[in-house]
């Protein structure tokens, strides 16, 4: 609607997660540095751990496309699923090819395959997103999965990607068998305000845009709104140019971003405060 408007050749601030939009800010490195670390040392278990909105699922559509062709993947959404659901859900992401309908046959065959795999010189890796989804049960059946080994040689690997609440559950004494074995773990943390700047002319710029579009006052505002999270972020600035092209403001200011607070209706209470308020010159 107001690409033309502001001369740009995509929508700069969807909310889904986009692997060609992703910024690398010192956090964002360090987490894709943790991740690439777990995929050379096969040790087991990671941990990846971020607030909604912060950037962990585009980190990991990043990671899917930089992993070894050789290496064999399986990407679970959400994991809250009954327990066979769970295993058929594995064996075709693995295209396994069969259907279980007991964990004795899964568990037979599964290990058949890592073995497999293994002789082909193929590692396997297993992606759980929103891990906080977990339950006691699960956390279970994924150790006993794990505790498949070849002359004490991890045959698969997994990292749990999801909120801070799946690091109580991991501490809980009844998971701590599981808890216990992560010995890579990193916690993705908002952006700071000048990264908070750097981030909204990063996909301005990859969205075509050939000049400034907000002014630093608004990018200031916007991070004490959004407290640094992308998706706020994302959603803030959508609102804003879509805003500023219903009122011809090719430039958007610190009053176009108090407007689009009201009009999302973000509560003041994720405001960050600040010693000198944002202005415009």
């Amino acid at each position: 609607m107001y690409l033309d408007y502001y001369e740009l050749t995509t929508y700069p601030f969807r909310t889904n997660p986009d692997p060609g939009f992703l910024w690398f800010g010192e956090k964002h490195k360090e987490a894709l540095s943790l991740l690439k670390y777990g995929i050379l040392k096969q040790d087991g278990f990671l941990l990846l751990t971020g607030d909604v909105g912060t950037g962990k699922t585009s980190l990991i559509r990043y990671l899917l496309k930089s992993i070894d062709s050789s290496a064999l993947v399986a990407t679970i959404h959400d994991p809250d699923m009954p327990t066979i659901d769970f295993f058929n859900y594995l064996s075709e992401e693995f295209k396994m090819n069969r259907v279980f309908t007991n964990k004795a046959d899964f568990l037979i065959h599964f290990k058949k395959f890592l073995l497999r795999a293994h002789s082909d010189h193929q590692s396997i890796f297993v992606i759980i997103d929103e891990a906080q989804r977990l339950n006691h049960e699960r956390l279970e059946e994924i150790r006993l999965l794990s505790n498949i080994e070849l002359d004490d040689q991890k045959l698969i690997n997994i990292f749990f990607i999801g909120q801070s609440e799946i690091e109580k559950i991991l501490m809980d004494e009844k998971n701590k068998a599981i808890g216990q074995r992560i010995n890579l773990s990193y916690h993705i943390q908002p952006l700071d305000e000048l990264e908070t700047v750097h981030y909204i002319a990063h996909r301005l710029k990859i969205a075509g845009a050939k000049r400034g579009i907000f002014t630093v006052a608004a990018c200031r505002e916007i991070f004490s709104i959004s407290g640094g999270v992308p998706r706020l972020i994302n959603s803030m600035c959508d609102c804003a140019l879509l805003s500023g092209f219903a009122r011809d403001r090719k430039v958007v200011d610190l009053k176009l971003i108090n407007e689009c607070q009201i009009d999302l209706r973000i509560p003041i209470g994720t405001i960050v405060k600040h010693n000198k308020p944002a202005q415009d010159p």
